[in-house]
């Protein structure tokens, strides 16, 4: 445990992390985009981390779900622990080059690992890395995220993508919530004794699922 990154302790116990997205009074009212906030919390509902999304207002109303930003995760002391960072890149099956990825470091400034999109012309995949850039998961998607009042759930898979160890979900909120409002509320089910740095790594995994897929207010319905 004392070699854990500072701040990550706690994600050593859990093997479930639920996010909430904070409702925006603005945004629900106006339609236009505003910096995200989240809680991060154990499957009891409390609060483990707080996490703010920074970039411009450019990149928030016009790349919306490309767009670049930097998330900053604190502990419930205002510290921060973990950053994750997205680049404005491509979001299409058509440009297999240019495809997304995404860093997170804990402690800040230091790699924990890498999300990277792969791709498939029907399914969402993507590769979790360490912080050597080797390859650790893959989470593959439905053919369609479109819940229809249900939960989406991306599957956790090891590398070989025969045997499925968890999974990210997109909880499905009510119709009232899903048409008015972006929020997002996900839950992350992995092993318990997965590195904490993996742990770190697939949070930024669910923010990355959440603004490729569930940006639009009708997604997930």
């Amino acid at each position: 445990v004392h070699n854990l990154p500072p701040g990550l302790e706690y994600l050593n116990q859990l093997d479930r992390i639920i996010i909430h997205q904070q409702v925006e009074l603005l945004e629900a009212i106006l339609g236009t985009e505003t910096c995200s906030k989240y809680e991060i919390k154990n499957h009891l509902g409390q609060r483990v981390y707080f996490a703010v999304e920074e970039n411009g207002c450019f990149d928030r109303n016009l790349c919306s779900p490309i767009r670049s930003f930097t998330i900053r995760i604190a502990d419930n002391s205002g510290r921060e622990v973990i950053t994750v960072n997205r680049p404005l890149r491509c979001n299409s099956c058509w440009f297999p080059c240019f495809l997304q990825e995404l860093e997170v470091q804990s402690p800040p400034g230091t790699v924990a690992g890498y999300v990277v999109q792969n791709w498939d012309p029907f399914l969402p995949k993507f590769t979790i890395q360490n912080e050597s850039k080797e390859d650790v998961l893959k989470i593959i998607g439905p053919y369609t995220t479109c819940g229809c009042f249900e939960d989406v759930d991306f599957e956790v898979k090891a590398l070989n993508e025969m045997s499925t160890i968890g999974k990210i979900s997109k909880y499905w909120s009510g119709f009232v919530n899903n048409v008015f409002t972006n929020t997002a509320n996900f839950g992350i089910q992995v092993p318990v004794d997965l590195d904490v740095k993996i742990k770190a790594v697939m949070i930024g995994a669910c923010f990355l699922i959440d603004l490729m897929f569930f940006e639009n207010s009708l997604d997930g319905l």
